[in-house]
């Protein structure tokens, strides 16, 4: 939010951001200490149109919005199970009623790893199977760097051995 405040012709006039950022772009601090909490962690999203995903850094996280098909019961842990059984640890997921009736919601996920990766790949491919419509955010380098610790049998080489077994089952080999 600094740097685009601080750029020519910027149509923003103020930006909250920590003092290190107004420093570094060359802006004056006009409200110190807007914050109540000393712990809080703000989060800043970027909106764009869809195009090109920033590359796998290997400490990533992925955004998107699913809608429950229908109200019934397990229809959550439906949606959770795929990213359980490729092991994506979600970081956060919240809840929200679309507005079209009774029992009617989707679900905001964030989660570890990025669409690259071959189990995040496949639990958001396993999540369009079960929803009546997912809406990817984007994936992106995390802001704190942390690798995510990758479940035995859910690393992309286990993914393509597994891929490469089925295959050769298929023809007849095994």
């Amino acid at each position: 939010a600094a740097q685009e405040v601080a750029l020519p012709g910027s149509p923003y006039d103020a930006a909250i951001a920590a003092r290190i950022a107004g420093d570094n772009y060359g802006l004056v601090e006009l409200v110190a200490n807007v914050g109540d909490r000393s712990d809080t962690v703000t989060r800043f999203i970027r909106v764009a149109r869809p195009g090109p995903l920033p590359e796998p850094t290997g400490a990533d996280r992925t955004s998107l919005v699913a809608f429950l098909s229908d109200d019934h019961p397990g229809a959550l842990l439906e949606m959770l199970t795929e990213f359980s059984v490729r092991g994506v640890n979600l970081s956060r997921i919240e809840s929200r009623p679309t507005g079209d009736g009774i029992g009617r919601y989707f679900f905001h996920f964030d989660f570890e790893g990025h669409v690259a990766d071959a189990r995040v790949g496949e639990a958001v491919s396993g999540l369009h199977r079960v929803s009546s419509d997912v809406r990817f955010l984007g994936s992106y380098p995390r802001a704190d760097g942390l690798t995510p610790q990758v479940k035995r049998g859910t690393s992309d080489s286990d993914f393509a051995e597994a891929a490469d077994w089925l295959a050769r089952v298929r023809a007849g080999q095994i």
